[in-house]
């Protein structure tokens, strides 16, 4: 069975031959850009149907789709990236994160912002003084318990 790496290579090397951006390819199918980019990426799972579609859209076989099916085991690199736009992110995340984290548990009470009942959208908002990046982060709120 093909493993999630070279998945995710065989699939960016079908996307660029073909001249197609991500935003293009889940328009197309009908998904949201950021899903079908994060599946294909090898960091969640498609269902079989979703599988099917990405691969026989991007004319690949059903040993990318089996991979697409597959559960990811979701572990990344610890130190933090050099790359300036994923950078950004966690700097966000380190500057704010308490702060997030205060407010939450202030509006919720004590508990996460799920990652698994989750939806993320980019959009682009023009700006005279420049384009911006708007990040929406929709997850469900899960209190912790006691017992």
């Amino acid at each position: 069975m093909m493993d999630k790496v070279t998945m995710t290579e065989t699939i960016i090397a079908a996307k660029l031959e073909k001249g197609l951006s991500w935003e293009t390819i889940a328009t197309d199918l009908g998904m949201s850009p950021v899903w079908l980019t994060s599946a294909c990426l090898g960091m969640n799972s498609a269902p079989a149907e979703k599988a099917r579609a990405i691969s026989e859209y991007l004319g690949l076989g059903t040993d990318v789709s089996a991979a697409l099916e597959a559960y990811p085991t979701k572990v990344w690199d610890q130190t933090v990236p050099t790359d300036p736009l994923i950078y950004r992110l966690y700097e966000i995340v380190g500057v704010y994160g308490d702060t997030l984290k205060e407010v939450i548990q202030e509006k919720f009470g004590d508990g996460i912002m799920s990652a698994i009942d989750f939806s993320m959208e980019v959009d682009k908002v023009e700006d005279p003084k420049g384009d911006r990046v708007l990040l929406t982060l929709n997850g469900k709120f899960l209190p912790y318990k006691s017992w």
